[in-house]
């Protein structure tokens, strides 16, 4: 129990700024997501890496993204450990999926923040395996946004105005990809604690952020989250690690 991979996966990438990446996680860094002003408006579109290097002035630039937090019918958070692959914050333990919306019609969609939960739907599968029909849009209760800036290295950082998204669903694990995610665990709230609080599992910052100062309210009033939505961002400033 409790038990969280300390390993690092080998690369044939081994130089440079992608030292550790994947051939697929460098593939990413292509794609197009969705460039925002502070207030969520959009700007346009930025590749994934150009969004995430740093500038000359210490800041990346600011760019959508969602956080989910999926819970099991035993009121379980679903936590995964990122891989050793990953451009950011590899090894690091987080919410159940983190990733941002693409720039393209369908996400892009405001309205009752479909755009947002059609993305989740699709990293949730492309991470997970998690099929669309456990978790439908009509389960996904859209409760916040948070912006925030995260500096992971002397090249990458994490500037996201990030959308908030619950489900409380029973889903398959049978088909996790090794590429995005080394290991996943169920924990009730005495678990998530007692990890959180352990210096040897490093947490990314906008899940401690998000644990520090949100999760538990939702926690306890996942029947009815009617008074856990908002239409705010909150402002988090810079997270450190």
């Amino acid at each position: 129990m409790l038990k969280f991979l300390s390993r690092r996966m080998s690369s044939s990438y081994s130089l440079g700024i992608f030292s550790n990446a994947s051939e697929l996680q460098i593939q990413q860094m292509n794609e197009k997501i969705v460039l925002v002003d502070k207030n969520d408006k959009v700007l346009g579109s930025v590749s994934k890496r150009d969004s995430h290097e740093l500038q000359i002035d210490g800041n990346s630039q600011l760019h959508r993204a969602f956080s989910v937090f999926l819970f099991n019918s035993k009121n379980e958070l679903l936590l995964q450990q990122r891989s050793a692959s990953k451009v950011t914050f590899p090894n690091y333990l987080t919410n159940t999926c983190c990733s941002h919306p693409r720039f393209n019609q369908e996400e892009l969609v405001e309205y009752n923040h479909l755009g947002v939960k059609l993305a989740a739907q699709r990293r949730l599968l492309y991470e997970l395996g998690i099929a669309e029909e456990q978790v439908p849009i009509e389960a996904m209760h859209h409760l916040t946004r948070i912006h925030y800036f995260a500096k992971y290295n002397h090249h990458w950082a994490e500037h996201e105005l990030d959308h908030v998204i619950l489900i409380k669903s029973d889903v398959d694990l049978s088909n996790i990809n090794s590429d995005e995610v080394q290991h996943t665990q169920y924990v009730n709230q005495n678990q998530l604690r007692i990890m959180m609080d352990d210096k040897k599992f490093k947490a990314t910052p906008w899940f401690r952020y998000i644990y520090e100062g949100f999760l538990f309210n939702w926690w306890s009033k996942l029947d009815d989250l009617s008074t856990c939505q908002d239409d705010l961002i909150h402002r988090a400033g810079n997270q450190t690690i």
